[in-house]
């Protein structure tokens, strides 16, 4: 120890009243040693100093504790009124229990004390508010302003049940709207293609066609300049486009108008022109704008093409859609699709076939024209299939009594993830979101994955697909199976079944061959026709019974009508097949005159499931997508869970209402 310390040590002792007090004892101590009566008295005044020292500091102690807890709990509250941004507290519901003036400039209210936080603030709820000491931001928009809110948990004593939080809120409008303008300076990048090239130019006379090529690159050019862009043709049916984010909110307006008006453009064409619009929007770098505009062109053609399609970091936005789907007479691409799967079927020893959860007779059909390629090469192949319905019974039970089929051609999903290998190929057919499929899991362990299916394609995709044939225009994916088949060998041999079955696929999606139905359906028939199927025993496949048809006439009975050309009904829910029988319904309400389109609801365990119909002047796809399904222009469906009957009815309504009133 230095000096200085021995000096600071040694004076804070000296200024001790306790160290007098010891002194003032050995003076009683040596005088209680000379002399018996002062030593007593001596003894005695020490005893009352020291008692009194001790009242006295004492109270002194107490004094300096409780000044300063009062000062500081009244310097904590004044802060809080005064604090430079708005703060309230609330309880653990969001009742409000405190608030500054700040906070009360910006509510504009007196009397804010037990009005609930939400009630203020939509997207602030007791469900975000954290249950940990961890704080949780949040963005929010309140009048004119932009707010960056913090909630966190006010520490407390167990008697206040630790159930305050602070809720205070920084105007962040400047910096929102710098980075909003930082958004709109950036390049975003364009794809535009015309989806029917080939199909336009041969209905057209040569002499036509450079006129029409001009009237669209025209008109391309000048929607492009508008907003001050670049447009390049880079190939005779493609161009590439740049312009600033900003402009887009116009094009968003204008529902992208140009697709309207190169569609009307007619000179002699017996096809419509259309076009697909694929969008790049908030790319780190134009590379990546690129890559977005990329997935958004694919996802539009996917879809059917006339549409266009932006994509905005991990979010898709649709406009368009309108047109149905023109059919390609040509079959190139589905030979080149078929020599490109024999290849890979011939590189793999077993062959795991999958469709989607609650299968109809497409999924099947088209699966078991899987298996027939499989077997036409000589290759194992087994079809994953958890539960039976009644929509694919009747097909089902054929096939498990044929003795055609070994006791191995189905699999559950736990049977098919213990026997799938590294060198196993996944055929996926009939569906193309993973969290629709009957195995998801199945996806995760397949090294190689093959995509049928003639769904127009959503945001939820398997990307991982060594190859993928979707194509919306075709009317099932039984047709295309049966296109398929015709290419792996050259003498194709089906037991009548098989047949049955692929044709009853067909004949289901096109209600008997009405909807969605071209040249390449009847061709695909014809071929089944000849190869053993029957219309007899596939109208057997489908047939209802009593209670079944008695719940389908009873959903067309009691069915609304809605915006004087929509029927709306319910299906009972007290008979089994239930989401069969509203599939039906919604068909069978269309063959009533005046009626566009037509949804059928019914209740299955948790979910509602809605049946959509439409002739082609409603879109209802679009329809069903905004309320979490998709399907085609014409048949479309959704589920939702943990919904009422009531609450769905009034959702749809509100959704039929956006789509009429967007003109879509």
């Amino acid at each position: 120890m230095d000096n200085s310390s021995n000096g600071s040590f040694f004076k804070r002792v000296f200024l001790l009243p306790q160290f007098y007090i010891v002194i003032l004892y050995l003076f009683a101590v040596v005088l209680l040693l000379l002399n018996y009566v002062f030593g007593l008295v001596s003894t005695a005044i020490c005893i009352l100093i020291s008692i009194l020292f001790y009242r006295y500091g004492k109270k002194e102690e107490i004094k300096e504790v409780a000044i300063p807890n009062k000062g500081i709990a009244e310097i904590y509250k004044n802060s809080l009124s005064h604090f430079p941004i708005p703060f309230a507290m609330v309880d653990i519901h969001g009742w409000i229990q405190w608030y500054n003036s700040k906070f009360e400039a910006i509510i504009k209210e007196k009397t804010i004390v037990n009005k609930n936080i939400s009630d203020i603030f939509p997207d602030i709820n007791f469900e975000i508010f954290p249950e940990s000491s961890q704080d949780t931001s949040k963005d929010i928009k309140f009048e004119d302003k932009n707010y960056k809110v913090t909630i966190y948990k006010i520490n407390q004593k167990e008697e206040f049940n630790n159930n305050l939080y602070g809720i205070y809120f920084v105007d962040d409008t400047e910096n929102y709207l710098l980075r909003e303008e930082s958004l709109k300076q950036k390049i975003s990048v364009g794809i535009i293609l015309i989806d029917n090239y080939e199909e336009v130019m041969q209905s057209i006379e040569d002499v036509r066609k450079p006129l029409l090529l001009a009237l669209i690159d025209r008109k391309i050019n000048v929607w492009v300049d508008e907003v001050k862009g670049i447009v390049k043709k880079i190939d005779r049916d493609q161009y590439f486009v740049l312009f600033y984010s900003k402009h887009l909110d116009l094009f968003k307006k204008k529902k992208f108008e140009i697709l309207d008006e190169i569609r009307e453009i007619n000179i002699g064409n017996e096809l419509p022109v259309t076009l697909s619009i694929g969008v790049g929007v908030n790319g780190k770098n134009l590379p990546q704008s690129m890559e977005y505009a990329k997935a958004a062109i694919d996802l539009a053609l996917g879809r059917g093409g006339d549409q266009a399609v932006i994509k905005n970091e991990d979010k898709y936005y649709f406009y368009g859609g309108k047109t149905k789907e023109v059919e390609k007479s040509t079959r190139v691409k589905a030979r080149m699709k078929a020599y490109a799967f024999r290849e890979l079927m011939e590189e793999t020893d077993e062959i795991i076939i999958m469709g989607h959860k609650n299968p109809d007779v497409d999924c099947l059909g088209s699966a078991i024209g899987v298996y027939r390629c499989a077997q036409l090469l000589g290759k194992k192949a087994h079809i994953v299939l958890n539960e039976t319905n009644f929509a694919i019974k009747g097909a089902y039970d054929k096939l498990i009594e044929s003795e055609e089929y070994d006791d191995k051609l189905f699999l559950n999903s736990i049977e098919a993830l213990a026997s799938v290998k590294d060198t196993s190929l996944l055929v996926v057919v009939d569906v193309h979101r993973p969290s629709y499929t009957e195995c998801p899991e199945l996806l995760e362990l397949s090294k190689k994955i093959v995509v049928f299916d003639h769904h127009r394609r959503s945001e939820e995709f398997i990307e991982n697909a060594v190859l993928t044939y979707l194509e919306p225009f075709i009317s099932s994916t039984c047709e295309m199976i049966t296109e398929i088949l015709q290419y792996i060998v050259d003498k194709v041999k089906l037991t009548p079944i098989e047949a049955d079955i692929l044709l009853a696929g067909i004949t289901i999606d096109t209600k008997n061959f009405v909807f969605k139905t071209g040249v390449r359906t009847f061709e695909a028939a014809a071929f089944l026709k000849r190869n053993g199927a029957d219309s007899t025993r596939v109208r057997m496949l489908f047939q209802n019974d009593m209670e079944a048809y008695k719940a389908k006439a009873e959903a067309v009975r009691n069915a609304e009508i809605y915006k004087s050309n929509i029927a709306i009904s319910v299906a009972p829910s007290n008979v089994d097949n239930i989401a069969v029988i509203a599939a039906q319904a919604a068909d069978e309400l269309l063959s009533i005159s005046g009626i566009k389109a037509s949804f059928v609801m019914c209740e299955l365990g948790n979910e509602i499931i809605i049946s959509a119909r439409s002739l082609g002047d409603i879109n209802v796809q679009i329809i069903m997508e905004k309320l979490g399904g998709g399907g085609h222009l014409t048949v479309a469906g959704a589920q939702l869970k943990e919904s009422s009957l009531e609450d769905v009815l009034q959702e749809l309504k509100y959704t039929i209402d956006d789509y009429l009133e967007e003109g879509d």
